[in-house]
């Protein structure tokens, strides 16, 4: 398997961006307590992750009451919190007034509070649909800003454990949201799943914190280099090429996990099934896929024949670690329609 990267920076010059506090000898930035929200915003466009810090540091309880407000006391208040806070740092460069960006954050956690309420699921990080953003599409360099952000935050995220990382990507990346079926796809407990989630926002907004300065590579350019591959590897299986793929693209003493939870070593188990499968007229279609280092997931359609409608589930997921570039586990997992969370 391969990817590809191009280096990008998250830093910006924008206009009338200059903060009011002073830097100290190793030229930081330094913080006073009459800094107003303009100032902090201002310094955080210009690329200061430590103003943005601050900035959300300073409304955290506002929006904590937001949340409370209308989910009431629990984990999904900080939850909803948490994730307000990760879509803020993707964004903040679409504030409008830096001067009501207080309002800006407790509309993204009432926003995701709703969400909750209607579908069990989070905001996602991309999702901003009903913020008081600016009216038209974004300028060039708006454009540019969104992707250099969304590489460091794609950045960041290869920081994080394995364990951690994955239920990130499959809290905020894919269809796999609730924790009961993120807890069943990683064979894990409930708690567990809530546990490294608090874990990978906490050292999400550590590592942001330690990147924003750093090129990075381009996160598009990789999920777009990995859902080729995904679909070519795919349309081999029906050409009959898919033993040659998984020969060249997977370890010979691969780990696999099928959605019953039988595990076995090598890559046998997959080879047959997607053989019968075939056989049977049931087909795969890619309709997402989600990378981040030795991570790797993928969300397929499972087309059934006419005459047998109900011979698989709807879907199917992939999730694979890598080693080295190549596959060196895989768990299969049938998502069930997600459940409101109590």
């Amino acid at each position: 398997m391969f990817g590809a990267g191009v280096g990008r920076t998250y830093r910006r010059e924008r206009a009338g961006g200059t903060a009011a506090a002073g830097a100290d000898d190793r030229g930081h930035r330094v913080f006073a307590a009459s800094d107003t929200d303009e100032d902090l915003v201002r310094a955080a466009w210009s690329g200061d992750a430590t103003s943005l810090a601050v900035l959300l540091a300073r409304h955290r309880a506002g929006m904590l009451a937001v949340a409370l407000g209308v989910l009431g006391y629990g984990p999904d208040a900080e939850d909803a919190v948490q994730d307000a806070m990760l879509v803020a740092m993707s964004r903040i460069g679409q504030v409008r007034d830096p001067a009501a960006v207080g309002q800006w954050l407790r509309t993204i956690v009432r926003n995701n509070c709703r969400m909750r309420l209607r579908s069990a699921r989070p905001v996602p990080m991309a999702d901003l649909a009903g913020l008081p953003l600016a009216a038209g599409g974004p300028t060039p360099d708006e454009l540019l800003e969104q992707r250099a952000q969304r590489d460091w935050i794609w950045h960041a995220l290869a920081g994080l454990s394995e364990p951690v990382r994955l239920v990130m990507l499959l809290r905020y990346f894919s269809d796999v949201t609730s924790y009961e079926q993120i807890a069943a796809l990683c064979g894990v407990p409930v708690g567990t799943v809530r546990s490294r989630l608090n874990q990978g926002r906490t050292r999400l907004t550590e590592l942001l914190r330690a990147t924003a300065e750093l090129a990075h590579d381009d996160a598009t350019r990789l999920a777009q280099a990995r859902r080729r591959e995904a679909e070519q590897t795919l349309v081999a299986a029906e050409r009959g090429e898919f033993e040659q793929v998984v020969r060249y693209s997977w370890w010979p003493d691969l780990e696999v996990v099928t959605p019953d939870g039988r595990a076995s070593r090598g890559p046998d188990v997959l080879l047959a099934g997607m053989d019968l499968d075939l056989t049977d007229g049931v087909r795969q279609r890619i309709r997402n896929v989600v990378a981040s280092g030795d991570v790797l997931i993928w969300e397929a359609d499972l087309i059934n024949p006419p005459d047998d409608p109900e011979h698989c589930p709807p879907s199917v997921v992939w999730a694979q670690r890598l080693r080295d570039r190549r596959v060196s586990r895989i768990r299969l997992f049938h998502p069930r329609p997600a459940t409101p969370e109590g």
